[in-house]
């Protein structure tokens, strides 16, 4: 509904939509109905490969998810150089500082229109980082890398008992003997399992995925992304 909202009242402003679903139909109906030809183009759906393509020939990119928890996509697109507008749902107001994302005060297309036209005109006053910053910020803030180092660690974390495993069988039975039972059971049957994979499959046997990356460098004759 921001494509109809007064957005379109500027000529600049024009809509590059990816993707398809069932709300593609609403979406060409809508354009049919406001004859915005020229300024919505509906894509359909864009390969992987194909996503930095699509996001270096705008200027702005437009958010409208109603529930999200981390979203890759503004990720991706402040990495091609766009401020982002965004509904303020989920995880995202996390993402990124104030100064890469406009955050709408309100789920609504008015919000969204709002928060487009002000970061249009932060553009025009030069208040926008250029494409070579943002990329730079991005790249120090997120890598694959830093992600699996801190996803193991957390792992790690869990991993490590908190007390001696008969401690906790004998406490989760000392407070609900019939539950503890069954947990006990549970254990045991878990245990055995373990026990026949084990020797169905030793630990030696398993292969180790070899670490491409360490430190954020790429392993010796893989170029990454950049080609560096």
């Amino acid at each position: 509904a921001v494509v109809s909202t007064q957005s379109t009242g500027d000529p600049r402003v024009k809509f590059l939509i990816g993707g398809d679903g069932p709300k593609r139909l609403m979406l060409e109906e809508l354009r049919e109905q406001h004859r915005l030809h020229e300024r919505v183009i509906l894509l359909g759906n864009v390969e992987q490969s194909k996503v930095r393509d699509v996001l270096v020939q705008g200027h702005v990119f437009l958010n409208t998810s109603l529930t999200e928890a981390f979203c890759m996509a503004i990720v991706e697109a402040v990495s091609c150089g766009l401020p982002v507008v965004s509904t303020a749902v989920g995880g995202i107001s996390e993402v990124f500082p104030a100064d890469f994302v406009y955050l709408a005060a309100e789920t609504t297309p008015d919000s969204l229109t709002t928060g487009i036209l002000e970061t249009i005109e932060r553009m025009d006053r030069g208040e926008v980082m250029t494409v070579g910053e943002m990329h730079e910020r991005v790249t120090a803030m997120y890598s694959w890398s830093d992600v699996t180092r801190r996803t193991e660690q957390v792992y790690r974390e869990c991993s490590k008992p908190k007390q001696p495993l008969t401690s906790r069988l004998d406490l989760q039975w000392s407070r609900a003997p019939v539950a503890g039972t069954l947990y006990y059971i549970c254990y045991a049957i878990s245990y055995l399992i373990f026990v026949i994979t084990s020797w169905l499959q030793p630990e030696h046997t398993i292969e180790v995925v070899p670490c491409r990356y360490e430190d954020g460098i790429v392993e010796k004759g893989r170029p990454n992304r950049l080609g560096r």
